[in-house]
């Protein structure tokens, strides 16, 4: 009897972890999943290189930026809504405290001199980033014009004006805000930290203030939300206005890493942010997702796209597949999802 009771007990156990694997709430348990495996393939595959310590850092370096400004698409479609001009931002960011930087710092500037142009700057990306923000959480909560077209339209304002500014030259500023983007804290890469710290807040702010709770309200029911006394317009401001400040944050984070800004870079990175925030189980009608999802999913893309560009690489010689790798993973766990999905329903 004893046996059978251990059977029924083990039965269950299974039984429940796979319930749990494909249930809504398990994304974050599937994506950690997704995360083990790939980094398990990946340095079997290629051993010599992927699981180096070399390897790890040039992928944090490379993914920190792109994991900020995933954070701050993931908050506007947790309202419903989206913001499509997250790099413009952040490239028109790095232009203008660029341009501040080279235009303060002479060659042999002393240490003062050097420390007021990169506050000025900061100061100066900040403000852009925030001004940013607050227009698009003009045009869509103020005017109503739907976020989708009105981040679209900004984001092609925004590159024209980093394209007046610079008449489409690239702006080469000086090395002042290099510990940014390439420096370390007892060997934790910074742009790594700022990744972290910025998650952080966010979940407790989303998880522990009015603001968070009005934000998936919002999302859900806009109805229901203004109902309820929350004052959706303000509430859409401030989460576009924080999109612009987070973008700001990652031009400043690129313009430390490259010591360069141009209205080009970074093409892809709105789609990156887009796929990485829907992998991270945020929902793009609004109302639902954890932050933590977002941080998975960039890891599990990451891994992807530089674990297969080395084992193809080998193989072939080509070095074109992070595209293949994003669009495979994103169709499989659209997959997944809509299966979860239909099957609880």
């Amino acid at each position: 009897m004893a046996s059978a009771g251990t059977s029924d007990v083990k039965k269950d156990s299974r039984f429940n972890f796979t319930e749990l694997v494909l249930s809504k709430e398990g994304n974050i348990l599937r994506l950690s999943i997704i995360v083990v495996l790939l980094f398990a393939l990946f340095s079997v595959l290629r051993s010599d290189t992927f699981p180096t310590v070399g390897n790890m850092r040039s992928m944090v370096f490379q993914a920190s930026e792109i994991g900020i400004l995933a954070l701050a698409v993931a908050l506007t479609m947790l309202t419903g809504g989206i913001d499509l001009s997250i790099n413009a931002t952040a490239n028109l960011v790095g232009i203008l405290a660029g341009s501040v930087l080279t235009a303060m710092i002479p060659d042999g500037a002393g240490p003062g001199t050097v420390a007021l142009a990169v506050m000025i700057a900061l100061i100066v990306g900040t403000l852009t980033g925030l001004l940013c923000g607050l227009f698009n959480g003009f045009l869509v909560a103020v005017i109503e014009i739907p976020a989708i077209l009105a981040t679209l339209g900004t984001l092609i304002l925004y590159e024209g004006i980093g394209t007046a500014i610079t008449s489409g030259a690239s702006v080469f500023a000086q090395e002042a805000l290099s510990f940014v983007g390439n420096g370390d804290i007892i060997g934790i890469p910074v742009p790594l930290i700022l990744l972290l710290l910025v998650t952080a807040i966010l979940t407790f702010v989303l998880n522990r203030t009015r603001y968070g709770f009005e934000v998936y309200l919002l999302g859900t029911n806009p109805l229901a939300a203004k109902f309820s006394g929350i004052n959706n317009t303000a509430v859409l401001i401030k989460t576009y206005t924080i999109s612009g400040l987070l973008s700001a944050l990652a031009g400043i984070v690129v313009l430390g890493r490259i010591n360069a800004a141009a209205v080009d870079f970074g093409g892809s990175y709105v789609l990156l942010a887009v796929l990485i925030a829907v992998l991270g189980g945020v929902d793009p009608y609004g109302g639902s997702g954890r932050l933590v999802g977002v941080l998975l999913a960039l890891v599990a893309l990451q891994f992807l796209s530089t674990g297969l560009n080395m084992v193809l690489f080998q193989l072939s010689g080509a070095n074109f597949f992070k595209e293949f790798a994003w669009g495979a993973l994103l169709l499989l766990v659209l997959l997944l999802n809509f299966y979860i999905d239909r099957r609880n329903r």
